[in-house]
């Protein structure tokens, strides 16, 4: 039955004082918009509007669907009514208020009984109505948009969680295409194939085991602008039902609860996202396409759902080898994830060849180990070469102690690993100029070509912060302003936190150093053989762990660090909120991983100085490189942060989500109920998942990687092996979260991978640099090139001229000998002036060389292949043939016009028809 108004509206007013009021349990018939037959419920409208009702005594008239009348819904993302898809999904909690009073106690409480409750919960309760305003203003708002609701509670003891479901109508979607510029097919064309791979496999008549038929694959069309007045020209313009796709529908949703206004305007209090900062909803997301398990029951796969595709085909580990289907994740996840997929697939298969040519240069190291003449004399010189003191309190040494650490250093140290640097420089530019071409192919595909980013709304944060408002100049409307200077002021404030920092990472980076000596000359004095001969290499693998678990532990430190900087410099959209904290966090990332690397391969053995005049830091002796060179402990230190890094972040990965998921069910269990008790619903379940974390940290991780590949490649061959394995895990990873473990992101449009571009620029740019270093100073390839030029082609003889005596006045071992170029007195030979010659020359020559190829590839390379721009015009063409009849009626009526007023001046000179052909409004 239906109450009278001032009844409804005094129990609904009490209830929204009483916010913690759980009352009966929600019937399945109880809500849902007004455009559906069903109701909002009273619980939404605030004090105001209630007491307004109060004051006029106006009915409230309510419609509802009985069960009798509600028809039974279809299988997948509906309203109750069968047939009303769901686009978003609201979700906010209620905790209730339930007092056990005990046996004897009277139920009406003392005045004084009453006033410390109130004093208590006034500012709570204040805010909590404030919040209930807001929300009852905002879907009211949402109300006028045009949007349909549906509202649903899970109750249990202690707090109910609200479900409000929300669906753009066809009117709506039709309205915001237009505004929103989506693309709108006008003919379709035949599926092209991507992979290159896959055409060179056809062309050669290889087997393709990396294929397979992926079902249900979304059309390919040739697109034009979304017109309202041009509905007839597009294809499927009949059937509302799926004319435009659920990521569609969900970023037009999501459009709309952006810019939909919840309170004063003026205080810029818009958007659903600023409400989730609020309080006022606790989530805001687009549902699943059902579950992501197969049913048990055998059916073909074209009845699949779209999550079920993308698990069975993509994120299942059996299909590391196949092809990413790429247009199924676009269709599910929108185009900014499917295009950090397909960069990731797309550097994985460049990572082949790569890993390919430098396993076989460590091999073919391995295989020439026993040619390599100095190893040999080093081995069989006995007591011939009488080494100086590492330390100050250490013993002399003989050279041929360290003959199994010569031989190694061979594999990191002979002309192969020359070769494959520079092969690595040209793979690093030629692998980001082909991705150009790739990316620009996928954006066309994809209907990203034209795509350029709307003017931004203010971010929440900054919504909220902000002290003043000013007139926008772009849009006109007023927003909240912050003042540039002080913004200036607070990032140059956060440059100097950020050097602060950096500091920080060199004084670990020196403590590591430290930590490495203390620990070699602790192995000297335990008078072992074994010890004292690995002494360099057990302080390098030692230190190099402690200094992982120091890397791994300032980069946490940093990233929050870098997150509250970013926010506190008050930037006010979210592209140069994220281009700031990218900046910051790669720049510390940067130092923090690659500092200790750089070290050894630059910096350690330059400054050691020779006996009578040895340089020390804080008192202690400068490091010299290990008996295998500088090159061999390089490579330690790039495997054991490269590798350790990558294992520590897959088990993250892995364990992580599940852990978060695992938490969000347990506390949502006893509200929800368990599966066995009844079956929850496609929003209670994905409410259960963990929310989107985005793709920060993905891209952080594989560019620090790229990095690693590129820059110390010279001393660690097997780096590229080493990226792809964990890549292919990488992407197992990835996809399994997205699909199974995290909530469905709103889908976003992106022409490229942004600013991650710009840097893997730099680094690409970063490794010719360092690569042409790393020959020319730290490998034995220049000196040995000289010595074969000017003495012995093969090398005999090369030890003991690389070795210089110990000065005169040395008394406390005369003889003994040191690696150096120097005289008797300490001074450089000339020859150590030809070899510092020639290593400049390398240096230019090197750079150059590269630099010219890649300007030749860049030139020679069109960032669009041909075939594309064929389709571009193609598709041009088709788009002036859609708006054709557009253009005839704009000529017609200009002839008409100009008809009109030759008529009424009397002219008989023919009239200039000012309308250009092929004009298009």
């Amino acid at each position: 039955m239906l109450r009278r108004g001032s009844e409804l509206v005094k129990g609904d007013r009490e209830v929204l004082l009483d916010l913690d009021y759980v009352g009966e349990a929600p019937t399945t018939d109880s809500y849902g918009s007004l455009q559906n037959g069903c109701f909002i419920p009273p619980r939404y409208f605030s004090a105001t509007a209630a007491a307004d009702d109060v004051d006029n005594d106006n009915p409230i008239h309510l419609n509802w669907n009985t069960k009798i009348n509600e028809p039974v819904p279809q299988p997948g993302n509906y309203f109750r009514d069968g047939r009303t898809k769901i686009d978003f999904v609201l979700v906010w909690e209620v905790r209730s208020r339930r007092k056990r009073r005990g046996k004897g106690k009277s139920e009406v409480p003392t005045e004084e009984e009453e006033v410390v409750p109130i004093e208590e919960k006034s500012r709570s309760e204040r805010r909590k109505a404030q919040l209930a305003q807001w929300r009852e203003k905002f879907v009211q708002n949402l109300e006028s948009a045009g949007l349909l609701m549906e509202k649903e509670e899970t109750a249990s003891e202690k707090r109910t969680i609200h479900f409000l479901k929300l669906s753009a109508p066809w009117d709506v979607m039709v309205g915001c295409a237009e505004e929103l510029c989506l693309r709108a097919p006008l003919q379709a064309q035949p599926h092209l194939d991507l992979n290159t791979s896959a055409q060179v496999l056809s062309r050669l008549c290889i087997p393709n085991v990396m294929r397979e038929s992926v079902p249900n694959r979304p059309l390919d069309y040739y697109t034009c602008a979304f017109r309202k007045s041009k509905m007839s020209r597009f294809l499927g313009c009949d059937d509302h039902e799926n004319y435009f796709t659920n990521t569609q529908r969900h970023r037009v949703v999501y459009e709309i609860l952006s810019r939909t206004v919840y309170g004063k305007k003026k205080r810029a209090e818009v958007g659903v996202d600023r409400l989730i900062n609020e309080g006022a909803y606790t989530a805001a997301f687009p549902l699943h396409e059902g579950h992501f398990e197969l049913p048990r029951d055998e059916i073909s796969p074209d009845k699949l759902n779209q999550r079920q595709v993308l698990y069975h085909y993509w994120a299942r580990w059996c299909k590391w080898y196949k092809y990413q289907p790429l247009d199924h994740i676009r269709e599910y996840f929108g185009e900014k994830i499917a295009l950090y997929f397909a960069w990731l697939g797309f550097y994985t298969a460049w990572l082949l060849p790569a890993a390919v040519v430098g396993t076989l240069v460590f091999v073919s190291g391995v295989m020439s180990m026993g040619t390599n003449t100095p190893a040999q004399e080093i081995c069989t010189s006995g007591a011939s070469y009488l080494m100086c003191p590492l330390c100050n309190t250490c013993k002399a040494w003989n050279m041929s102690e360290i003959c199994t650490m010569a031989k190694l250093g061979y594999l990191f140290d002979h002309p192969g690993t020359v070769l494959f640097s520079v092969f690595m420089s040209f793979w690093a530019v030629t692998f980001l100029e082909y991705w150009k071409r790739k990316v620009s192919t996928l954006a066309h595909h994809w209907d990203c070509m034209d795509f350029h980013e709307e003017e931004e709304r203010p971010r929440p944060e900054f919504a909220a912060m902000a002290p003043t408002m000013e007139e926008n100049p772009v849009t006109g409307i007023k927003e909240p302003y912050f003042p540039e200077k002080t913004r200036l002021s607070r990032m140059f404030t956060g440059s100097m936190v950020i050097i602060m920092m950096l500091s920080v990472v060199m004084i670990f980076l020196v403590t590591v150093v430290m930590c490495r000596g203390i620990i070699s000359v602790m192995m000297f004095h335990t008078g072992s053989p074994v010890l004292r001969t690995e002494a360099g290499t057990i302080a390098n693998i030692s230190s190099s762990i402690v200094n992982l678990g120091l890397i791994l532990l300032m980069g946490r430190v940093y990233t929050a660090l870098a997150e509250q900087l970013t926010k506190w410099e008050m930037h006010r959209t979210q592209t140069q909120y994220d281009n700031a904290f990218i900046f910051k966090v790669f720049i510390f990332q940067f130092v923090n991983f690659y500092s200790s690397p750089f070290y050894v391969a630059f910096f350690k053995g330059r400054f050691v100085g020779y006996p009578t005049n040895y340089g020390t830091l804080f008192g202690m002796r400068n490091e010299d490189c290990g008996p295998g060179g500088c090159l061999i402990e390089l490579a330690e230190q790039l495997f054991i942060i490269m590798v350790g890094k990558q294992l520590i972040n897959n088990i993250q990965e892995f364990i992580i989500p599940k852990i978060k998921a695992w938490r969000q069910k347990r506390t949502l269990a006893k509200v929800l109920g368990s599966k066995k008790s009844r079956k929850r619903q496609r929003w209670e379940e994905d409410y259960q998942l963990v929310e989107c974390e985005g793709l920060f940290e993905e891209y952080l991780e594989m560019v620090l990687q790229f990095g690693f590949i590129t820059i110390f490649v010279a001393a660690f061959p097997l780096a590229p092996l080493f990226a792809l394995l964990n890549n292919w895990v990488e992407i197992r990873l990835d996809s399994h979260k997205f699909v199974c473990e995290y909530r469905r992101p709103v889908a976003e449009r992106a022409q490229n991978i942004g600013v991650w571009f710009n840097i893997l620029e730099a680094l690409s740019h970063l490794s010719v640099i360092a690569n042409a270093f790393l020959i020319a100073f730290t490998s034995e390839f220049l000196p040995r090139l000289l010595y074969q030029y000017k003495f012995d082609n093969d090398l005999n003889g090369y030890v003991n001229f690389s070795l210089s005596y110990a000065p005169l006045n040395y008394t406390k071992y005369s003889m003994c000998r040191y690696k150096a170029y120097r005289d008797n007195n300490g001074n450089y030979t000339l020859f150590y002036w030809e070899l510092l010659a020639v290593r400049l020359g390398f240096i230019i020559a090197f750079e150059h060389m590269v630099f010219f190829v890649l300007r030749a590839i860049d030139w020679i390379v069109p960032d669009v292949p041909e075939s594309l721009e064929l389709k571009m015009k193609r598709e041009r063409y088709l788009a002036k043939q859609a708006l054709a009849e557009n253009q005839e009626a704009l000529l017609v009526s200009g002839k008409r016009r100009a008809t009109a007023a030759s008529a009424s001046a009397g002219a008989s000179s023919p009239v200039v028809n000012t309308h250009m052909p092929g004009t298009v409004t």
